[in-house]
């Protein structure tokens, strides 16, 4: 329900004496931020729906779970898509978007100008191209539109090799009123440093742990930096060591509290601007 319609509809109740039911009340006076960390198995998917109402989703899962992120954003009413981003080429975070970008309208598109050519990232530009959507270079220091949310990348600070796919990841940094998001994508312990060094905005509440908790990513530093009270980890049946114990040690002993779509399927993080309600 639009905020708009909810203060027409408060405004009416008070002139006519309409009663107006609690619940509505409640949504028109104190709008939240939703993070539904979508369980895709082994892979991302994040749907974020803004205090104002714009829908924007990072990565999509693997090819074939496109469809499942499809179903999931259909279930939350979602009839078009403000801001897709993709986080970097590889196919458990892009290999879904050209599935969701077929069946769903798409306003505006980002990812970082990586030098690699995945197959699974030939796909998605040869879908963005088809949609006639222009992408824009997601790098540190660009500002996402969104109305009553700071977004802004942070990430990545500079060039990595064509190789490199996980630390081109797009960084992303989110704040609504004292509610705090850090989304990785699949950044590495060098574009950690990068960042850190960099000086850019880390500090989080709530930490999208990178590459389904690899020991390669997930410095003892930068959790330090970041300073999570919740660590989301995306993960399902792999044969990588995912999570790492190592990793899940380094949050848990920096006091942030650990959930994982593998134990508890997906996770939705509600902020209301000051607090945090975690469930389904």
């Amino acid at each position: 329900m639009k905020k708009g319609f909810l203060k027409v509809l408060l405004v009416f109740g008070l002139v006519t004496g309409l009663a107006i039911p609690s619940s509505i009340q409640a949504e028109a006076a104190a709008p939240s931020i939703k993070v539904h960390f979508i369980d895709v198995g082994q892979g991302d998917a994040i749907y974020i729906k803004a205090p104002s109402g714009e829908d924007i989703l990072i990565d999509a899962g693997n090819k074939g779970k496109g469809k499942t992120v499809v179903n999931y954003l259909k279930k939350q009413k979602v009839k078009d898509i403000e801001i897709m981003i993709a986080s970097h080429p590889d196919a458990d975070n892009i290999g879904g978007l050209p599935e969701v970008m077929n069946s769903i309208k798409v306003k505006s598109l980002y990812a970082p100008k990586s030098t690699n050519t995945t197959a699974a990232y030939k796909n998605f530009v040869n879908t963005a191209k088809k949609k006639k959507l222009t992408i824009r270079n997601a790098k540190a220091g660009v500002k996402l539109p969104i109305k009553g949310v700071t977004a802004q990348f942070v990430g990545p600070v500079k060039s990595y090799g064509k190789t490199d796919r996980n630390n081109w990841s797009a960084v992303l940094h989110v704040a609504y009123k004292k509610n705090t998001f850090l989304f990785t994508g699949d950044a590495q312990a060098k574009a950690e440093k990068d960042m850190i060094n960099a000086k850019k905005k880390l500090r989080a509440d709530v930490l999208k742990v990178s590459t389904q908790g690899s020991k390669a990513a997930t410095s003892s530093t930068f959790v330090n930096a970041v300073k999570p009270k919740y660590a989301i980890i995306s993960v399902g049946k792999n044969s990588y060591d995912h999570p790492n114990s190592q990793t899940v040690k380094t949050l848990t002993k920096a006091k942030a509290k650990v959930y994982r779509t593998d134990k508890n399927k997906t996770i939705v993080v509600t902020g209301n601007g000051s607090s945090y309600k975690i469930g389904k």
